[in-house]
């Protein structure tokens, strides 16, 4: 029987904060939006939702500037 080579290494992926945070971050609005549908009420005043979701989408683009200048760093 052939002996087998070992398989070409990848370089190792660091991990990366910002990924898992943007899901959790669209997770908590999907929940928001479905607990609206589901009761009728709203749950969360329509006004503080859409600076709510910009002051989030701005939290995660910070946790990737500050991650990949680490990575690269």
């Amino acid at each position: 029987m052939p002996e087998r080579s070992p398989a070409p290494s990848r370089p190792r992926r660091r991990f990366d904060p910002g990924g898992p945070v943007a899901g959790v971050f669209f997770l908590a609005v999907a929940a928001v939006f479905m607990a609206n549908g589901l009761s009728g009420l709203p749950v969360v005043d329509p006004a503080l939702l859409g600076p709510a979701l910009v002051a989030g989408l701005g939290v995660i683009g910070i946790v990737r500037v500050l991650t990949r200048s680490r990575r690269q760093g």
